[in-house]
């Protein structure tokens, strides 16, 4: 585990986007599961203002590790975040880019986009692999739509599993832990004092840690990196 602390939300972006461009010249074609969230917001738009024209995007694919079960139009809607502000505005084939359709029946969604990842990932530990797998993580612990509540739904034999938001009911569609933890890299983006007590005891192994889904995030690859703002942080001993 590698823990990367950034003064402010922008820095974050903007040390990730640099992350990105780097990693995205690592191989001839680069595998990619995206979050929703503000902070992927800043970093699509610190992305495309500094290496939107120098990134190869032919050789960039991009899913999704959750969706809320919504049309891709909808303000909801990560797909349309992603569109709005990476998607648009970069030179990438549509062919590249596969989406979670959040408009389709969740239970009938959930089995096609397992079958789409088994199609069209490479394949590891007789798994779907992703060279780069972007989460978050909600002030309850939760990442993709995992949720505390739900935490069994983490070590599902399905690639992708129904979830429901604990407050709201909303339906998602949420990769699973097993295609989670077989990513080369994983990477949390983390921002705000909200999510501050739920990191330290993910981090130090404290308190209820083990009912927060954002604790089994452990690829086998042993590459997981964490890039948290100052906020985020300042319950962790070496914040500051």
């Amino acid at each position: 585990m590698t823990l990367k602390i950034y003064n402010s939300k922008q820095e974050l972006a903007d040390r990730f986007a640099d992350f990105f461009f780097h990693f995205s010249k690592s191989k001839e074609e680069v595998y990619v599961s995206l979050s929703g969230g503000s902070t992927p917001r800043v970093f699509f738009e610190s992305l495309t203002e500094r290496y939107g024209s120098k990134i190869d995007w032919k050789k960039i694919h991009f899913y999704w590790g959750d969706e809320r079960c919504v049309p891709p139009a909808a303000e909801e809607s990560n797909y349309k975040m992603t569109r709005d502000f990476l998607l648009s505005k970069v030179d990438i084939p549509d062919s590249n880019i596969h989406r979670i359709k959040g408009e389709n029946r969740p239970d009938e969604e959930a089995i096609a986009y397992a079958e789409l990842l088994e199609e069209n990932l490479p394949s590891k530990n007789e798994l779907p692999y992703f060279d780069l797998l972007i989460l978050g993580m909600g002030d309850d612990g939760h990442t993709a739509s995992i949720f505390p509540h739900q935490i069994a739904l983490w070590e599902s034999d399905k690639y992708c599993e129904v979830a429901k938001h604990p407050e709201t009911g909303q339906n998602r569609i949420s990769l699973t832990g097993k295609v989670i933890n077989n990513a080369a890299c994983v990477v949390f983006l983390v921002t705000g004092q909200s999510k501050a007590k739920k990191l330290k005891e993910i981090i130090r192994e404290e308190g209820a840690y083990t009912g927060y889904p954002a604790t089994l995030v452990a690829p086998g690859s042993g590459n997981l990196i964490w890039f948290l703002d100052k906020e985020a942080a300042s319950q962790l001993d070496s914040a500051g």
